[in-house]
């Protein structure tokens, strides 16, 4: 559907009719105002799937005791049983069984 510039001065044309010159610029303004407030909506929702930006760590991060490495025992674990490999013995031909 093409409006062209006859079609869109005839609706302005009937417009200007229903609501009068007085209201004209009062209707402007809501229509306005309503068209700001369902922009600055959507922007919010745009917003709201955006994962956050991470944080700047601060300077005293590496100062506080939590952050401060940790020292670790090197030494191997003494087992409590011991453990001993035996193969299984495997029969040569396995049609034999």
């Amino acid at each position: 559907m093409n409006l062209g510039p006859m079609e869109i001065g005839l609706i302005l044309l009937i417009i200007l009719l229903l609501f009068g010159a007085t209201k004209l610029p009062n209707l402007a303004r809501s229509v306005g105002r309503s068209a700001r407030i369902f922009k600055s909506e959507m922007k919010e929702m745009n917003n709201e799937n955006k994962p956050a930006a991470p944080q700047a760590q601060s300077e005293d991060f590496w100062d506080r005791p939590e952050n401060q490495p940790r020292a670790i025992d090197n030494r191997p674990a003494n087992p409590t049983t011991e453990v001993r490999y035996q193969p299984q013995q495997h029969n040569e031909n396995p049609q034999a069984r």
